[in-house]
């Protein structure tokens, strides 16, 4: 009896050792390395955490690649209301939307509630957006600018 649990003492031991030896499954994180991340300039930062904001509060109605559903939802992939309606945008993020708006030419009537994001959740969110799938800001969106925007 004690040497099958001695064999299994040792298999047990030596699985672990080579598990966590082995550097293609001891190593595997969805962490960016500490190095990588202080190289990150703030909009890259911003841009980053945004992402995260945008997957909890955003993609469900926008989807993940940003298009909408063309019919309740406008896309934002884009979009000319984000360029042109900056502060707005940041108004609807803050406060909610209701009403009609026009983006890319089609016009849109549905109501966005407020979420409750901090300013700096706006500001990353927003970062995020006007960075991705085809969006390419010129100026970054600030806390101040954020903080700035009242109902």
């Amino acid at each position: 009896m004690i040497i099958p649990k001695l064999h299994l003492g040792i298999a047990l031991f030596a699985s672990a050792y080579l598990f966590y030896s082995n550097p293609s499954t001891s190593s595997k994180t969805n962490y960016l390395p500490v190095s990588e991340i202080q190289q990150q300039t703030p909009l890259q930062k911003s841009i980053s955490n945004g992402k995260g904001v945008y997957a909890d509060f955003c993609m469900q109605c926008h989807l993940p690649n940003g298009k909408g559903d063309g019919v309740n939802f406008p896309t934002l992939d884009g979009s000319n209301w984000l360029k042109e309606k900056r502060t707005q945008s940041i108004h609807a993020l803050k406060f909610g939307l209701s009403g009609p708006i026009v983006v890319n030419g089609k016009k849109f009537n549905n109501v966005m509630s407020a979420m409750g994001l901090s300013n700096q959740e706006v500001t990353d969110v927003m970062n995020y957006i006007m960075n991705s799938w085809s969006n390419k800001q010129k100026k970054s969106v600030s806390l101040e600018e954020v903080a700035l925007v009242k109902k």
